[in-house]
């Protein structure tokens, strides 16, 4: 995403006490140990937390296994895309273009190596504390992006091969409806699985080179928050 961003990578402390947030129960196991093509439409919507500050998901990317050529599993369970052939429900953090560290979730069963790439989302807990960092972005736009939503998320390495559902610094669960949420939200959301009556479309994954036919680019219509489609090219 572009550059130009001033702050932290490290997850900001709120200015003060918060008030009391219902935050639901993470995402099991269960739910990540599906066929990739069914968790990424199923995680927008959802909420992916990290210290004080919570993202709505609204954008993802799909990416199988040794069956596509897009993906860091293609080429099997090498040091850097090991984790991807491990449990589901772990995150898997790489590098981009050198500054960005990007989030992804593993899914499906071990062996397997398919991961979603969590691509863009709303800040919606955390938020003033977020914009202070980053002052000359639009409330919609500090999470619009794969690196953006490692950013305000404070993703870093060390983080690689940690639990999302519970027991660890990263959790993944349904969003809150939109009066509970701590940062202020743009909409009701149903605790539930996805984006509950919310309008999705797909197309096109965006960034890479190879396998860009396949339309495995999950995105909620009408979010700010989503991502521009760009033709060029994204090293995963």
């Amino acid at each position: 995403m572009g550059g130009g961003l001033t702050g932290t990578s490290t997850p900001p402390e709120g200015p003060g006490p918060a008030a009391a947030v219902v935050v639901p129960a993470p995402y099991p196991a269960g739910f990540f140990d599906r066929p990739v093509l069914a968790v990424a439409p199923d995680l927008l919507g959802a909420t992916i937390r990290h210290g004080p500050v919570a993202v709505r998901i609204t954008e993802v990317e799909a990416y199988g296994g040794l069956d596509d050529p897009a993906s860091h599993a293609f080429r099997g369970p090498t040091p850097r895309a090991a984790v991807m052939f491990g449990p589901p429900g772990r995150a898997y953090v790489y590098l981009s273009y050198g500054i960005h560290w990007c989030l992804n979730i593993v899914c499906g069963p071990v062996g397997e190596g398919t991961a979603v790439l969590l691509r863009a989302g709303e800040v919606i807990a955390g938020r003033e504390a977020v914009q202070a960092c980053w002052p000359k972005l639009a409330a919609w736009d500090l999470a619009r992006g794969p690196g953006r939503l490692g950013r305000v998320l404070g993703i870093a390495a060390s983080l690689t091969a940690t639990p999302v559902t519970g027991g660890g610094p990263l959790v993944v669960h349904p969003s809150p409806p939109a009066g509970e949420r701590g940062g202020g939200g743009r909409g009701p959301v149903d605790a539930v699985p996805g984006a509950a009556g919310e309008r999705i479309e797909r197309g096109p994954r965006v960034g890479i080179t190879a396998a860009t036919e396949r339309p495995w680019r999950f995105w909620l219509v009408g979010e700010p928050s989503v991502s521009a489609a760009r033709p060029r090219h994204r090293r995963r």
